[in-house]
């Protein structure tokens, strides 16, 4: 996904005169061409999220677009205040690009964490939030939104789904119609989803914009209001917008994500996954509970 991602904002930059790119000492190598060819656009600032945010707010300000790319937790929550005053407040637009997803950097430990992303941004009104499950996925959604004039967060992760998805913009996707309940997969939880639903009479709905969420294909899809909901970050995370989706209908939902708690451990993704749940034999246990209370 990273590789997809380089080779859109190279383009754009390329292609797009009011565009500009900022890094934080990552990407350097791979963005050496475009740091190089357009240093008056494109330039590494080093390890200051915060003012590099703050920056690219005022870049925005003179009606350029500014793209930033860094590590999850240091553009979320070190730079959470210039997200929010900088670009929210005065609704500017600029795109935020991030590696690390929840714990993709899992041998350097919960400082390279970032599970709570979702659940911070979702506290900044008006800030979209899109979660790609494949490269192809992200080149086609950066499209659609890096000149929709608002701030836009872009979540990479370099674990991708196979199943690959036509998506649009603030659409969510209808991978599969069934009566008994709603299964929710939610960016990369796509693969484990669809191997945990083999064979259930279940409907499955793919999102990849998480904000704004879209109400309107989950409501035509109540099934008696018994949901599962799987997240590759905090689990409950979009839980209130599922509530919000029913607001005149009884729900029963059931969340399967990463455990709310601080994640000491490191080892591989998998073991993560195992960890927290989020595998697909733990995704078929709890639906079943849920298709059976």
């Amino acid at each position: 996904m990273r590789k997809a991602m380089i080779k859109s904002v190279s383009n754009m930059i390329r292609k797009e005169d009011d565009t500009s790119l900022f890094l934080v000492d990552i990407g350097v190598w791979a963005f050496r061409d475009i740091l190089k060819d357009y240093p008056d656009r494109a330039m590494n600032i080093g390890i200051f999220e915060d003012g590099m945010v703050s920056l690219a707010a005022g870049m925005a300000l003179g009606g350029m677009i500014p793209t930033i790319y860094g590590i999850s937790p240091f553009i979320v929550n070190r730079a959470m205040e210039q997200l929010k005053l900088g670009f929210a407040y005065q609704k500017l637009r600029g795109n935020f690009i991030t590696t690390g997803a929840s714990y993709d950097f899992s041998t350097l430990g919960y400082s390279h964490y970032c599970p709570e992303d979702l659940g911070t941004l979702s506290m900044i009104p008006e800030f979209e939030f899109v979660a790609p499950g494949t490269a192809s996925e992200f080149i086609r959604l950066f499209g659609q939104t890096h000149r929709d004039g608002n701030p836009t967060y872009f979540r990479l992760s370099d674990h991708v789904n196979q199943t690959v998805v036509d998506v649009d913009f603030g659409k969510a996707d209808v991978i599969q119609t069934g009566s008994r309940a709603v299964v929710i997969a939610v960016s990369t939880m796509l693969d484990a989803v669809l191997e945990a639903c083999t064979g259930q009479d279940v409907s499955i709905l793919y999102y990849t914009t998480l904000l704004p969420f879209d109400r309107g294909t989950l409501r035509k899809h109540y099934n008696g209001g018994r949901i599962l909901l799987c997240e590759p970050h905090y689990e409950g995370t979009l839980a209130y917008e599922v509530y919000k989706t029913f607001p005149d209908k009884p729900v029963r939902l059931s969340c399967v994500g990463v455990k709310r708690e601080i994640l000491r451990n490191y080892g591989s993704k998998v073991e993560n996954d195992a960890y927290n749940g989020l595998l697909p034999e733990d995704i078929s246990d709890r639906l079943d509970e849920l298709l059976h209370e």
